[in-house]
């Protein structure tokens, strides 16, 4: 809800457009045009004219089962913004060498309206991977990556991510939040993974010159039973932490934020 002095500059027609990309983004297999207008409550003819200048801007597309999906346009927008296109750059190069040396898969997201976005991923050496799909959205209440993330806030700020995630389920906020003080005293987060059995989730954070968290790498760590010698969870994790720290250190992180 807009200020009441603000009311009286509503952009309707922008309104309706970033209602359809938000719907999109929350869609595995896309939308019809008629599902899109149901769902948003809205006539089809607008619905129709909003989705002709969204296609035509490259934003979505309209596949032969005539149901209308992002491109990966918003995701290119995003990487644009500076912080984010640098961390990326400096970032891979440093990913790919510790996925290589602890022999694990290993990605990076950042904080997105409530949820996690995995801007970045690198695969290790081995042929059973456990990988997150670049682009994948993920819930915060699940996640070592949020943990980390969200134990380096200020109050203000780790409300605001609350009240955006949404959460109705007391227990599962609940056991977030009381995760996060131990997290704040090591640095990292370690854990059995939330979702899948028989991952350690390993998690720390990048930070600005501020201390304020940008980013978190996040290694799903899995326990091999043949193949290709792992490194231990203990060696995965400081390997993984001392990772995040140099790329602290490059994103203008002193010591005091380390």
């Amino acid at each position: 809800m807009l200020p009441p002095d603000e009311e009286k500059y509503r952009a309707p027609a922008l309104d309706k457009g970033l209602d359809i990309l938000e719907l999109l983004a929350s869609t595995d297999d896309g939308q019809t045009q008629a599902e899109i207008a149901n769902l948003l409550g809205r006539t089809t003819p607008e619905i129709f004219r909003m989705l002709v200048v969204l296609r035509r801007r490259g934003y979505v597309e309209l596949g032969h089962d005539d149901r209308y999906r992002l491109t990966t346009k918003m995701f290119e927008v995003a990487h644009r913004h500076p912080p984010i296109r640098r961390l990326t750059t400096i970032a891979g190069d440093a990913m790919q060498r510790l996925a290589n040396q602890i022999n694990q898969s290993v990605h990076m997201c950042i904080l997105q309206s409530g949820r996690l976005l995995v801007i970045a991923q690198a695969d290790c050496p081995d042929n059973n991977l456990n990988t997150v799909r670049l682009g994948a959205q993920i819930p915060i209440y699940d996640s070592a990556s949020a943990r980390v993330l969200a134990a380096l806030m200020d109050e203000a700020s780790l409300e605001n991510l609350l009240r955006m995630a949404g959460e109705r389920n007391s227990e599962r906020r609940d056991r977030f939040l009381a995760d996060l003080p131990r997290i704040r005293e090591t640095g990292y987060c370690e854990g059995a993974s939330l979702t899948i059995q028989g991952v350690t989730n390993l998690s720390a954070a990048v930070v600005d010159y501020t201390g304020k968290p940008i980013a978190a790498m996040t290694t799903p760590f899995i326990h091999r039973l043949t193949g290709p010698t792992n490194a231990t969870v203990p060696q995965a994790r400081e390997a993984l932490v001392l990772t995040c720290q140099e790329l602290s250190r490059r994103m203008g992180a002193g010591a005091a934020a380390l």
